[in-house]
């Protein structure tokens, strides 16, 4: 990078990831262009995951941020990642290493060359895959992102790896309250928002527990229903 290039703040939501920090770190500092700063927005942990993130950061620009427990989900805290950042720039990522690092340059590249507003890793264009997933999360996982389509245009709009400049993502997710940000960034900046996705790898975590649920899968349901109504409502 050069010294006009734009700043880069990498978003991390965690809550009890403590296995996954360290490989983690690894492999951003390995595979990415150096980031001006790694933001971790933690939920509460409770298993050594602060600890870990505060002893990093004695070597690594690293910083973290407890998410307030009035404004809990993952779009919050990756709007309070956001809105604490210091880069222009934002990936925005997960913390159980099922995001490819080896990504995030080709995540930016779009947005470097003003190519795109926001630029997501897709599991669903050519190239992607989910080596490893049981049948029923293929099956949800297909189902959300079918549902989304028609409202966003983009395959994978379900993922939580992408990257778009940091106001940009306040303009657009102040209001979000969802569990998948990406969607909700989509539909509220339609049409003017220009989007790619690039082809990534999602591997299924291998420690630590996932968050995905029933509960999960039916917040972004009543929040599609939500997104269908005012489209039609806009008609």
């Amino acid at each position: 990078m050069s010294a006009t290039d734009p700043s880069i703040s990498i978003i991390i939501p965690t809550r009890n990831e403590v296995e996954n920090i360290a490989p983690l770190v690894s492999q951003i500092v390995a595979a990415a262009v150096p980031p001006h700063e790694i933001v971790f927005v933690d939920a509460d942990s409770t298993d050594g995951t602060l600890d870990i993130i505060r002893s990093l950061a004695a070597s690594h620009p690293i910083r973290v941020i407890e998410q307030d427990p009035g404004a809990p989900g993952l779009a919050a805290a990756i709007t309070a990642g956001a809105a604490a950042a210091r880069g222009e720039l934002l990936v925005v990522m997960d913390a159980d290493l099922s995001h490819p690092p080896e990504r995030i340059n080709d995540l930016l590249a779009p947005l470097w060359t003003d190519a795109a507003d926001l630029v997501i890793g897709s599991r669903y264009v050519p190239g992607g895959s989910t080596p490893g997933w049981p049948v029923w999360r293929r099956v949800l996982s297909r189902v959300g992102s079918g549902l989304a389509y028609p409202l966003t245009g983009v395959h994978d709009s379900m993922c939580g790896f992408f990257a778009i400049a940091r106001s940009r993502l306040l303009d657009l997710a102040a209001p979000a309250i969802g569990f998948k940000i990406a969607f909700e960034i989509i539909v509220r900046g339609q049409p003017t928002l220009r989007i790619v996705e690039i082809p990534i790898v999602f591997r299924d975590r291998t420690r630590g527990r996932s968050k995905m649920s029933i509960g999960v899968a039916l917040r972004f349901f009543w929040r599609w229903s939500i997104a269908v109504c005012r489209r039609l409502l806009q008609h």
